[in-house]
Formats: structure tokens, C-alpha cells, sequence
């Protein structure tokens, strides 16, 4: 997984946090990537309902209250991965351990996926603002 969700949080934070909202320079400044980042990673915020943006006018807005955007929600925004692990794709069917692998693969890595989402799941956007505002 690229590095797509981590900015995708930085950026709704950034935006929760401020009081009027930033620019697409301003949170590039704080993420440390281009503005093209910022405005490409807020394009799928903005499609997936959780900013509103309008054209001309600097800045985005949450599209509702910091402790109703899950984690998972920002995770499902971003294109992630339906798989954040990935099983290899020929392993040879004559060999035991080759013809059998997949199937021992796909239980733990769907049990992997599965913790991994009711995780995100459980921290929404203001838990990452509570966490923030404590001294480091």
C-alpha cells in the first residue's frame, strides 16, 4: 500500500483541526509532499463524502463531525487494497507445499484483513485529533 492513506488522514486532520480551512499549499506544507499530492488524495476524499471542496475557492470542510469518520472509512476512500497482504500467483501445483499454500495463505491473510479493518474501524477522525493535541 502506498503511502496514499497516511496523507488521506494527515490531510482530514489538518482539516478537523483548523479554523478556517487550508489551502492545498498550506497542508502540502504540512505533509511535506506537492500540492498535486494534497489536491489528488483530496479528489478521492471528496468522492468517497468525507470533504467538500469548491472550485475557485481555497480550502476543504469535513462533510460531517470528526467522530463519525472511522479510520476504516478514510482506508476504504483511498483505493486501498482489498488485500493489504498479497499471496504470490504461481506456485508450482506438483510440489506439496506448492499445491497447498494458497488455501493455508488465504485463511490467514482474510483473518489478517479482517482484524486489520475492525481496527480502523474502531478510531475515528477526532480520537486522532485527542491523540494529537498530547504532549509529545
Amino acid at each position: 500500500m502506498n503511502s496514499q492513506y497516511a496523507i488521506a488522514v494527515h490531510i482530514l486532520s489538518l482539516v478537523n483541526d483548523s479554523p478556517e480551512p487550508p489551502s492545498s499549499e498550506d497542508m502540502a506544507g504540512s505533509v511535506g509532499v506537492n500540492p498535486v499530492v494534497v489536491r489528488q488524495v483530496t479528489g478521492l476524499l471528496r468522492r468517497a463524502g468525507l470533504l467538500t471542496t469548491q472550485r475557485g475557492v481555497p480550502g476543504a470542510r469535513l462533510t460531517r463531525p470528526a467522530q463519525d469518520i472511522s479510520l476504516l472509512d478514510i482506508y476504504r476512500a483511498v483505493d486501498a487494497p482489498e488485500m493489504v497482504l498479497k499471496r504470490h500467483r504461481k506456485p508450482n501445483p506438483a510440489c506439496p507445499v506448492g499445491a497447498r499454500i494458497q488455501g493455508v495463505l488465504d485463511d490467514v491473510f482474510d483473518q489478517a484483513q479482517a482484524a486489520l479493518e475492525a481496527r480502523l474501524a474502531q478510531i475515528c477522525l477526532s480520537d486522532i485529533h485527542q491523540a494529537l493535541a498530547q504532549p509529545a
